[in-house]
């Protein structure tokens, strides 16, 4: 029986491969539209023949990879709960000791590692490609110390995650979904305050821009937009990567506005001022917030979907998953294979709201510099460096895509009409 739906799991999951890498390399249309060729979108206007190809190429085994993992994901844990690692896991904690949050530590650790040794040859891939194609200037050794880095920080979220979510469930075996719900609340706010100061600089140097010039003009930008800016923050990232990038990171005080430093080197002032002013669009527009309010209305209904389903399963199917009762800590994979479908089956909704959003932020951005020639030059040398496709495949679009195409990018600002803003005058807007 066990032998059954693993090779059916397998044979599914082989299946589904096969059948992405041939949507991708063999049916899916990349080509410009005939409308746009020669425009602003045009790759051939600023791509050599060599970057055509590489962007392509690169794109797609990306695009294919990105499909692989997940699934891949799903099938690591259904097939250690049929075969009954997870219960091993736990009855090995049991053993151990007999103090319950020690259990935890010790099931999680050994989930944890199994977890990154299975998913390690994906990961190895995706950072091999990258350095293939000169996207990734990171050493093997450096690269394997953030890997690294990433296991301990997730080991250890996870296990505040898990060993509060398990109490829940013995404490509250019928609501348990909905005080996690509540408690997810301020731990996600808190997550997202310590982020900038104390995660993110785990894997990088922080510091403020050293070139004050551009400083100034960065944060007289932030002035006319009612921002109270005092620092831009510059990263390292060129030890790691030749890509282009600009976030917003953080919330409340902990806010913080950083530029890449190949940013910094490939494109010029304007160009940066345009990026700097689509960050601050978010600020200005409050996407940070907008994106945990919508977090929690979907992880509250995710979380009343996932008890619901983990509760039948145990029922009906308690013993193909070897799962005595959800309160049980080995039914730990059974809630990560559920959560994560939910979340993949509800990403072309939270992509399209991304997508909006940063729509929005492109709008802001260009009438707040009225510099659209930068604005179009910036995003051509972002598709450039990164070998991103102008025009990728629907599917590609709607579960991967938080940003707009390039193609759509290009087109917006090229017949974006500064003499007819849609949103109200910048220079009016209220102080936050």
């Amino acid at each position: 029986m066990l032998r059954k739906w693993a090779f059916r799991s397998v044979f599914a999951y082989l299946l589904l491969g096969l059948s992405l890498y041939l949507y991708l390399f063999y049916l899916a249309d990349t080509s410009l539209p005939e409308l746009f060729k020669g425009s602003s979108a045009d790759p051939e206007t600023f791509m050599n023949q060599r970057e055509l190809m590489l962007s392509e190429e690169y794109s797609t085994i990306r695009n294919l990879l990105f499909f692989l993992s997940t699934p891949y994901e799903w099938l690591f844990y259904f097939l250690i709960l049929i075969f009954g690692v997870s219960r091993a896991f736990e009855n090995w904690a049991k053993k151990t000791t007999k103090i319950r949050i020690l259990q935890t530590a010790i099931y999680l650790f050994w989930l944890s590692l199994v977890s990154f040794i299975a998913i390690f040859p994906l990961q190895f891939i995706s950072y091999n490609l990258s350095t293939l194609y000169n996207i990734s200037t990171q050493t093997f050794s450096a690269w394997m110390k953030d890997e690294l880095t990433d296991f301990w920080v997730n080991y250890v979220t996870m296990f505040i995650i898990v060993g509060v979510l398990y109490y829940l469930i013995r404490k509250f075996p019928k609501r348990w979904w909905l005080a996690a719900w509540a408690l997810s609340v301020p731990f996600t706010i808190f997550l997202m305050f310590i982020q900038p100061v104390v995660i993110d600089p785990l894997y990088n140097d922080f510091y403020t821009l050293k070139d004050k010039e551009l400083e100034a003009k960065i944060l007289d930008l932030a002035d006319r937009a009612h921002i109270p800016a005092e620092h831009v923050f510059e990263v390292n990232m060129s030890e790691k990567t030749n890509a282009l990038n600009a976030y917003v990171t953080g919330v409340g005080s902990n806010s913080r506005i950083v530029l890449w430093d190949t940013t910094l080197e490939q494109l010029t002032d304007d160009e940066i001022l345009f990026v700097m002013a689509h960050e601050m669009a978010h600020y200005v527009e409050k996407h940070i917030y907008i994106g945990i309010g919508i977090y929690l209305l979907l992880s509250f209904f995710g979380l009343l979907i996932a008890a619901k389903l983990m509760n039948r399963i145990a029922n009906r199917h308690g013993k193909l998953f070897n799962i005595t009762s959800p309160a049980s800590i080995s039914s730990l994979p059974l809630f990560l294979l559920i959560t994560s479908m939910l979340m993949f089956a509800v990403s072309p909704l939270s992509n399209f709201i991304s997508r909006y959003q940063e729509t929005r932020a492109d709008r802001y951005a260009i009438e707040l510099t009225e510099d659209k020639e930068a604005a179009i030059t910036a995003f051509q040398k972002l598709s450039k460096v990164g070998l991103s496709q102008v025009n990728p495949p629907l599917l590609v679009k709607i579960f991967r895509y938080g940003h707009p195409t390039m193609l759509e990018r290009l087109i917006m600002l090229e017949e974006y009409d500064l003499g007819e803003k849609e949103s109200p005058s910048i220079e009016n807007q209220s102080e936050e």
